[in-house]
């Protein structure tokens, strides 16, 4: 009589593997530039070089909404969420948190760049 053996169970790959199991991060921006998207779209997309607090690894993440005042050694918190025409980005930084201000005139949206309701 032959043993049947169950299969092995595949394990899903994290694709938010600097993350590990929380929500958001914390990191220190380590250099500010542009990057230019993927072929059918143009313009100039604002990404941070971060590490992150506790382990040293390094990642690019995606500075959302109009205008930043983010310099080097400044901190920030990191969400998931890849920018889809940008290779390699799957971060984005939080705005309103830390050392990243909200962004000025916005109506709608508000919730991702930081802003209050104003009654």
């Amino acid at each position: 009589m032959y043993l049947i053996k169950n299969r092995k169970k595949r394990h899903k790959k994290n694709k938010r593997y600097m993350l590990f199991k929380s929500p958001q991060k914390k990191g220190t921006c380590h250099k500010v530039t542009i990057m230019k998207p993927k072929k059918p779209n143009s313009a100039t997309r604002k990404v941070a070089k971060i590490t992150f607090m506790k382990c040293k690894r390094k990642t690019v993440s995606q500075i959302p909404g109009i205008k930043h005042n983010l310099q080097k050694f400044s901190t920030v918190l990191i969400r998931g969420g890849r920018a889809k025409d940008l290779p390699g980005v799957k971060y984005r930084i939080i705005r309103g948190v830390f050392d990243l201000k909200n962004v000025y005139n916005r109506f709608k949206g508000r919730s991702k760049y930081g802003i209050k309701k104003y009654v």
